[in-house]
This record gives structure tokens, sequence and C-alpha cells, in this order.
């Protein structure tokens, strides 16, 4: 799978990060970053998250009009996947000032360790 990077406006970013500012949007995209590139049926997805499929429906049609995700045909199930470029595009905007300018290595346990 070939990487293309993608840059995110001020205006992308904020209709990315207020379709995540939901909880059960922000589960469902961690589910689909989580499942990969194979991605997840609605079907698999609900199940998993526990939530009603008519929700869930409404939750990813936010995602991927946000372009955090997409939707492709598979017979007669849909498959949705996380759009990664677009997701790395988006930390890569939210970063991109990081520790003056400098790159920064973002760890878990310590935060930036640059800064």
């Amino acid at each position: 799978m070939e990487t293309v990077e993608i840059e995110v406006e001020e205006s992308g970013a904020i209709k990315a990060l207020a379709a995540l500012a939901q909880v059960q949007r922000l589960r469902a995209f961690r589910s689909l970053i989580a499942a990969g590139p194979e991605g997840l049926t609605p079907g698999a997805m609900a199940e998993q998250l526990g939530i009603a499929p008519s929700g869930l429906s409404f939750h990813l049609k936010e995602l991927s009009h946000a372009g955090l995700v997409s939707a492709e045909a598979r017979g007669r199930n849909l498959i949705y996947r996380a759009n990664f470029d677009r997701m790395n595009g988006l930390l890569a905007y939210l970063t991109e000032h990081c520790c003056q300018g400098e790159p920064c290595e973002v760890t878990p346990a310590t935060g930036c360790s640059n800064c």
C-alpha cells in the first residue's frame, strides 16, 4: 500500500477534529485504525462497539464527510477503512510547529522528547 502525504488545512483539521469529538465516532475510528487496511463491515463494527447499526451508520457518514474513513462495496457488504493518509496529514498539521520547528518524537510515556 503506497503512502500519499495529504496536506491538511485549518478548515479540514477543524472538520476532522469535530467529527472525532464524539465518543461513538472516536471509538469507530479507532476500531478501523486497529483493523488496518483490511477494514471492517458495519455489522462487525456494530457488534464490536456494542452500538446499533443505524446509529453506527450515522457516525460512519460523519467520519466519511470529514475524510477520515472510506467505504468500498464488496459484494453485498460495505467495507469501511480508516483513511491513514488523512489521519497522518491531520497529525502532521497538529505537530507542524512542535518543539520550535525541530524534529520531535512523541512517545506515550514521555510525550515530546525534544520539548
